[in-house]
């Protein structure tokens, strides 16, 4: 009887082992890095122009002519500037919203809109806007409909535009004296911003991207483009910026590889 009843015991011993979920993985197994994501494979086109930039820094003129070889791709290429500033956005004192009149313009059509009324209406249409009106456009709007790139005020339109926050907000369309669109005379503004003006702000990393031009602009055109718009970054350092305003600048095409500018030669007056 006793060896049948160790007998017994052993079993459901052994059954209580086998049977018992299997333990939670210990702290340091928890803690093991997961194995890296699948990087995103570049073109056969991209792999094959990357290596034709050198580690260095370019002198613009080098650089507006490397980029312009290295725009291959089946439409015509937008050039742009990718400006990583020393500034932490998340502070007022160190953010940078501001427009630039480009010398030679962007090459891009812009649809600007209006809000304005009476005479003031009146010159935003002879000046060429793409869209003008009051209560009406507010409405169109605030519906959801933005069918511009650019959106002008007059001041008195500035208190009806509160509650389209939320809609133009994140679309960087909401008008601001600061950025040019809240404007007195929209006739003039309206024929800025067709001629290629532009507004731009740094993102919450503190990096500008801001087109400036198109790559089947000459050399000489897209060298004065981005000189004007470097000269226009760094007039408008904010107040709170530390030390040196610039950490890198880079240019590059739609679907071209980037290349790094020499800041010094950049911003240095001719």
């Amino acid at each position: 009887m006793a060896r049948m009843q160790l007998l017994a015991l052993g079993l459901s011993a052994a059954s209580a082992y086998l049977f018992t979920p299997t333990a939670l993985p210990t702290q340091q197994q928890q803690q093991l890095p997961r194995a890296p994501a699948p990087s995103m494979k570049a073109s056969r086109r991209f792999a094959e122009l990357a290596p034709q930039v050198e580690r260095r820094l370019y002198q613009p003129g080098e650089a507006v002519a490397l980029m312009k070889k290295l725009a291959t791709a089946k439409f015509i290429e937008t050039a742009e500037l990718h400006g990583h500033l020393n500034l932490d956005p998340k502070y007022n004192d160190q953010q940078i919203r501001t427009t630039v009149s480009l010398p030679h313009g962007t090459g891009k059509s812009v649809r600007v809109a209006v809000l304005a009324d009476g005479a003031a209406a009146d010159k935003a249409k002879e000046a060429g806007a793409d869209i003008v009106g009051f209560d009406d456009l507010i409405e169109i709007i605030s519906g959801g409909t933005l069918n511009f790139d650019v959106l002008l005020a007059t001041p008195p339109a500035m208190p009806k535009l509160a509650k389209l926050g939320k809609v133009l907000g994140p679309k960087g369309l909401m008008p601001s004296p600061k950025a040019g669109t809240v404007v007195a005379d929209p006739g003039a503004a309206v024929k800025e911003f067709k001629a290629g003006k532009l507004e731009f702000r740094t993102d919450k990393q503190g990096i500008v991207h801001v087109p400036f031009g198109k790559c089947d602009f000459t050399e000489n055109k897209l060298e004065e483009n981005l000189r004007a718009l470097a000269a226009t970054i760094d007039k408008n350092r904010p107040s709170g910026t530390k030390g040196k305003l610039w950490k890198t600048l880079y240019i590059t095409s739609t679907m071209g590889p980037s290349v790094q500018i020499d800041l010094a030669t950049l911003l240095a007056v001719k």
